[in-house]
């Protein structure tokens, strides 16, 4: 009985959570945040559900991190995200030692707390968050590489702030070397890129020689992967989550068989982990505690917002030409929502005294956070310059081996606003080897002619060698962009124009 009880529970708040998304929508409120409420509604304060496990807590909220860390890596494309590689790196490094810094000092100076809670108070609130990130940001009709930019900041920013409250919350914080945690901190963020490349790679020469008997077994073959960088990451004494970030990018951006079934299943997957995570912070909260932790919230809130971030993002970006109206969207964009919840339940696994202090404090930040900053984001998008107005949809190219013919078979969706709807199949002028065998329009399935012209909603697919697919994919997608002028293009050119992304009008190469 307690089983399905518990079954049922968690079903309801799984569709409830599924429902919430296009509430939040229609409402105009990021769905986290009403995850978080769901968690408080079910909580001591609500229908009084008691939970009180911070330990498992920390190790469920890890593993959701991991998950949605893990899709986002797969979903970033590389050559957006090339270009941004230092400032992304310099943001989750000078920047959040920046951010600590300044929070640290002015929440010791303004609220009377002792070093050791303005340090953890600053540490924990430092780094940008990957769910609320990555969750948002994809919403918004911006430039590719402020995104990007972004997206990595929040993907790499995570070790460093970890280890930092770790060690304040530590017995040995008072005879900790700085130069020590500076090392660590090096150690494990490069240790957990290059055990999240070298688990990829292999995964990825395994995945693209394999033949499996099911498109369903090549997301979880993928997990797997992405997941044994994850535990290789932490048995190594480095990042996991830097490990499954990376291993994910590269996966990503690899041309694996169903990789779209694979993309699906991961979204799947990160939505179910954003959703447990939020209501299950939100379960830990004491709302009869919230009220006395409204001040020291707003103080530490207003700091971090006005004072903190926007010099730690000058601090980073004037060395790479980024106009100052990017910086001021990057700046309010610095989004804060489960991380810093999760860290916050460190100092209380320590039994700290200022614990659930730290923790209300941190909870009602993230709330304001995600309720205030997120729906002014795309308001503060145009006014900056950062959003992009009708950009044309981008091929997404499905593939599956055919293993005994060394080919596959491609498939895509012709998308709406895509430049290849009214192309002529003769105008495709497609590789040798690579042949457009099937369409399906409006449920009818016929083979083109010379005469067939494609429309948006589309369904091809196509028989190409091995040896032609990278080239028959580049052709695709450089046709979606360019429609017909793509003939004069070519793909050579469409893999230059890919590389650069959307970069203003006269920017330079590090330019947003």
């Amino acid at each position: 009985m307690d089983l399905n009880l518990a079954i049922l529970g968690g079903t309801l708040v799984l569709l409830a959570g599924v429902a919430a998304v296009r509430v939040s929508a229609r409402a105009g409120l990021p769905s986290l945040l009403i995850y978080l409420v769901f968690g408080l509604v079910l909580g001591e304060g609500g229908l009084g559900f008691d939970f009180e496990d911070v330990d498992l807590t920390m190790l469920l909220g890890t593993l959701a991190l991991a998950v949605i860390l893990a899709e986002g890596g797969l979903s970033t494309k590389a050559e957006v995200v090339r270009p941004v590689v230092g400032l992304a790196a310099s943001l989750a490094t000078l920047g959040v030692v920046v951010s600590v810094t300044i929070t640290a000092a002015i929440t010791y100076v303004v609220l009377d707390v002792d070093v050791r809670t303005a340090l953890l108070l600053g540490a924990v609130v430092g780094s940008t968050d990957a769910a609320a990130t990555f969750s948002i940001m994809r919403r918004l009709p911006i430039r590719p590489q402020v995104r990007a930019t972004l997206e990595a900041e929040s993907g790499f920013n995570d070790p460093p702030v970890i280890i930092l409250v770790t060690v304040v919350a530590s017995d040995a914080w008072s005879s900790s070397d700085p130069l020590q945690i500076g090392g660590l901190v090096l150690y494990q963020l490069a240790a957990g890129v290059l055990i999240g490349l070298a688990v990829a790679r292999v995964g990825q020469w395994l995945l693209q020689r394999s033949a499996l008997p099911s498109a369903g077994l090549y997301p979880l073959a993928t997990l797997a992967i992405l997941f044994l960088a994850f535990a290789l990451g932490g048995l190594a004494q480095a990042s996991g989550l830097m490990a499954i970030y990376v291993a994910g990018m590269w996966l990503g951006n690899a041309r694996l068989p169903h990789r779209q079934v694979t993309a699906g299943f991961a979204d799947a997957l990160a939505w179910l982990a954003q959703i447990g995570l939020f209501v299950l912070l939100g379960l830990l909260a004491s709302p009869a505690r919230l009220l006395d932790a409204l001040w020291p919230a707003f103080l530490v809130g207003v700091a971090l917002t006005f004072v903190a971030r926007p010099v730690s993002v000058l601090a980073c970006a004037c060395w790479f030409r980024i106009p100052l109206r990017h910086q001021v969207f990057m700046s309010w964009a610095g989004l804060r929502g489960a991380v810093p919840i999760v860290l916050a339940t460190i100092p209380m696994a320590r039994s700290l005294p200022s614990a659930d202090r730290i923790f209300d404090v941190v909870f009602l930040l993230v709330a304001a956070f995600i309720l205030l900053q997120a729906p002014l984001l795309p308001w503060l998008a145009r006014r900056t310059g950062v959003a992009l107005e009708g950009r044309t949809t981008e091929l997404e190219v499905e593939s599956a081996p055919l293993d005994d013919m060394d080919a596959s078979l491609l498939q895509f969706e012709v998308p709406e606003g895509s430049r290849m709807a009214g192309v002529y199949v003769t105008d495709l002028r497609l590789p040798a080897n690579a042949a457009l065998a099937l369409i399906h329009r409006r449920g009818q399935i016929f083979v083109p002619d010379i005469h067939t012209s494609l429309h948006a909603g589309d369904h091809l697919l196509l028989a190409v060698s091995d040896d032609v697919r990278a080239e028959t994919e580049h052709r695709l997608r450089a046709i979606g962009e360019s429609g017909r002028l793509a003939v004069w293009y070519g793909a050579r050119r469409h893999r230059v124009e890919e590389s650069n992304g959307h970069r203003g009008r006269n920017a330079s190469p590090q330019r947003m």
